[in-house]
């Protein structure tokens, strides 16, 4: 954590470092196996297309009885929102759901989200109390609202991933511990 920040910067950007380090923890030593490991017969999942990438289930509705999604998804969940914020605050916002794919393997999707992480965080860092008071990048997830209903939408979107991805962890390394050999 970097030093203190005044105003409203920098209590959104010591949030969302506490959050990230969560998120570090999480994705620390994470495996593609982990990755595509499914702790239900039922839930969201990445299927991997005839040309070699990985697309990522979108449910029509949410409830219950979807069932939990998979790691990997969680992490193509992540990289969605992250670079769809990124892009629709910062960029050009052209990017859609349908061009972001998951990278292939826990390696590769780590190096993806510690990008994100970067950038998006670097944007937080430089942004004026007028600018997060302001509209004018807000194009999503939602509109109308101060950018800085973003940037607390993010870190708490950050936090939910990264909650889930650990107790995903935690079903995974207990279903592995009770078999024979685990």
């Amino acid at each position: 954590m970097t030093a203190q920040t005044p105003g409203t910067g920098g209590f959104l950007l010591r949030q969302f470092d506490i959050a990230w380090q969560l998120a570090s923890y999480h994705l620390d030593g994470l495996t593609t196996d982990e990755c595509l490991w499914r702790p239900a017969t039922v839930g969201l999942e990445l299927r991997r297309q005839p040309d070699g990438t990985w697309r990522a289930d979108w449910p029509d509705r949410e409830g219950y009885d979807i069932g939990p999604p998979t790691i990997g998804w969680l992490t193509w969940h992540m990289t969605f929102w992250w670079r769809m914020a990124l892009d629709h605050s910062f960029g050009d916002a052209t990017l859609t759901r349908e061009a972001i794919h998951w990278p292939g393997s826990a390696e590769a999707v780590r190096a993806v989200l510690d990008d994100c992480h970067e950038r998006w965080r670097a944007r937080i860092a430089a942004l004026t109390e007028e600018e997060l008071r302001s509209t004018a990048r807000t194009k999503w997830p939602f509109q109308d609202h101060p950018f800085g209903d973003v940037v607390a939408w993010a870190t708490i979107e950050l936090m939910k991933n990264a909650a889930e991805i650990g107790y995903a962890r935690f079903l995974h390394g207990a279903s592995k511990a009770s078999k024979p050999g685990g």
